[in-house]
């Protein structure tokens, strides 16, 4: 029985694979018309097995393609010399598994050619494939790179002009065509800005993995186990993830291995809120990628707090440093306004609670004294919504200026970072789940609270005037449709010197809306005011 891989790259005789067609029938043409392709993307998003497979189908297709795969994880603080003597090995290496492979012995002057042949810089490298082009013909060399970006930085530059050099070339080009594959592009490893950009590249982007493509991967699994996935689950699953393809990966072995559902069983959303809080709660090397990339620059926390926080406040632009470094960790993507967004829910979540102070201060003020959770529910078990957010923002009056000396949080963020905080210690309470969802195009966050069978969907914001403010109803009036829900609730915090508080539910395209604008204080009055003025509206 195959498996859906986390570790590393993943196999089709052991794995759940997605196939991935139009990606390589589109690589595989590059590659044929002797491109030299530049694929850079994240960790862990499928680069090492998507060439690998498209290498395998090429060679099997076209057995008059010679291709040679490599890896430079291991160079990086290699001396440009030890770098080229030890690529000369790995190239040997190959070049000789090849010929075993195809069940050939290599000829006698390929052979006295490699045992007396040495790279010691870019130049030599050159002159080695313009010579191993003679001993191949008809046959096109194609070399692909992987970990590129461990390449040394000393080596950096000739590697790359050598590689120009032979693309330009009027000879018969060896390799004909070849592959670059990393985390860093060629301008972030340009690190004297000498050969930037590399002006021959093809660049190739590799994206997330669809819903049409996460249906294929999780059918193979039915077709295989005859255990059935809910159509809202898969959805769910895609729109949680992004469609990365290691947490989709992972979401699936925790759903088909770790919950020991029976396999006469279909998978359900209450599996999913099972399997979700468990990941929410791991570590594993994804995620501490994430948390290890977003805690490399204390600017990154602004950055992302103003990602989610603020509608229309980050464009997306490549050309500043740390929006480029973030891009290029995979923490954000750039939305379909041109605007920055995180890259998925999950990511959302655990930025959220990286940033988020162990404790607040406020915690046990958050319910009135002697109030217990389960008095937000009614006797049927389902949550009073309207009366829990009618709470919190009583409480936001009640604990006043002393928001302001939660620790660790930025002032404009505090409000969010409250409600975050607030309902999922209730939800928790509860044996609820809650999740995130981060609508495309947009930079507002939807709460998403699943308990018992029901779906409570919550919008957030900062106030950004009127016109903002009714906006978002529609929004949440379009979000409220197409999950098939009926109500849902908006609460806007208003950080203005004078805010104007105000509660009102409404009726708007067949679903029931109930907004809040909450007052955030922004400094500790000379008189306070009374809880009472800060909540009325």
């Amino acid at each position: 029985m195959k498996r859906f891989g986390t570790q590393g790259p993943v196999h089709p005789e052991k794995h759940y694979v997605v196939s991935r067609a139009a990606d390589i029938a589109d690589f595989i043409m590059r590659v044929k018309e002797g491109r030299y392709i530049v694929i850079f993307a994240p960790r862990q998003t499928g680069k090492t097995t998507f060439f690998r497979l498209a290498l395998d189908k090429l060679t099997a297709e076209e057995p008059s393609y010679f291709s040679i795969q490599l890896n430079f994880e291991e160079y990086e603080d290699y001396a440009p010399s030890e770098f080229y003597g030890s690529l000369y090995e790995d190239i040997r290496e190959k070049i000789e598994k090849i010929f075993q492979q195809r069940g050939e012995v290599p000829p006698e002057a390929l052979s006295q050619f490699l045992e007396n042949i040495k790279l010691t810089d870019h130049v030599s490298m050159r002159r080695f494939f313009t010579h191993f082009a003679s001993f191949l013909p008809n046959q096109q060399v194609v070399v692909v790179i992987d970990e590129f970006d461990a390449i040394p930085r000393a080596a950096v530059r000739g590697f790359l002009r050598s590689l120009r050099y032979i693309y330009l070339s009027d000879e018969v080009r060896c390799p004909h065509s070849s592959g670059i594959v990393g985390v860093k592009s060629i301008t972030q490893l340009d690190y004297d800005r000498s050969i930037s950009p590399f002006n021959i590249q093809d660049e190739f982007n590799l994206s997330n993995f669809t819903l049409a493509q996460v249906q294929e991967l999780l059918g193979q699994y039915t077709a295989e186990v005859c255990q059935a996935f809910a159509p809202e689950v898969i959805k769910t699953l895609h729109s949680q993830t992004g469609g990365q393809p290691f947490l989709v990966n992972r979401f699936a072995q925790i759903l088909t291995e770790e919950l020991d559902i029976p396999k006469t069983e279909t998978i359900t959303m209450a599996h999913f809120a099972n399997a979700h809080t468990l990941l929410l709660d791991e570590r594993n090397t994804n995620i501490d990628h994430l948390l290890t990339n977003i805690r490399r620059n204390p600017r990154f926390e602004t950055i992302l707090m103003q990602i989610v926080s603020y509608e229309n406040s980050v464009r997306f632009n490549p050309d500043n440093d740390i929006i480029d470094e973030l891009t290029t960790y995979g923490v954000i993507t750039k939305g379909v306004d041109r605007r920055c967004e995180i890259l998925n829910p999950i990511y959302l979540y655990r930025i959220l609670q990286a940033f988020k102070p162990i404790v607040n201060g406020l915690e046990r003020d958050y319910f009135p004294e002697g109030t217990e959770c389960s008095e937000y529910l009614t006797p049927a078990g389902e949550i009073e919504m309207e009366q829990l957010l009618d709470n919190f923002r009583e409480f936001i009056a009640r604990a006043g200026f002393r928001i302001l000396q939660v620790p660790d949080t930025p002032q404009e963020f505090v409000g969010q970072h409250l409600l975050f905080a607030y309902l999922e210690q209730f939800v928790e309470s509860v044996n609820g789940a809650m999740y995130m969802e981060v609508p495309t195009g947009r930079a507002r966050v939807d709460l998403l609270i699943l308990h018992k069978g029901q779906k409570y969907i919550i919008e957030t914001k900062i106030w950004r005037g009127e016109s903002s403010y009714q906006a978002g109803k529609a929004q949440l009036v379009a979000y409220l449709k197409l999950e098939g829900a009926t109500e849902g609730y908006y609460v806007v915090f208003d950080h203005r010197q004078d805010p104007e508080p105000h509660v009102e539910t409404e009726a708007l395209d067949g679903v029931k809306i109930r907004s809040y604008v909450i007052p955030v204080v922004q400094e500790r009055p000379s008189g306070e005011r009374s809880a009472r003025n800060l909540i009325e509206g």
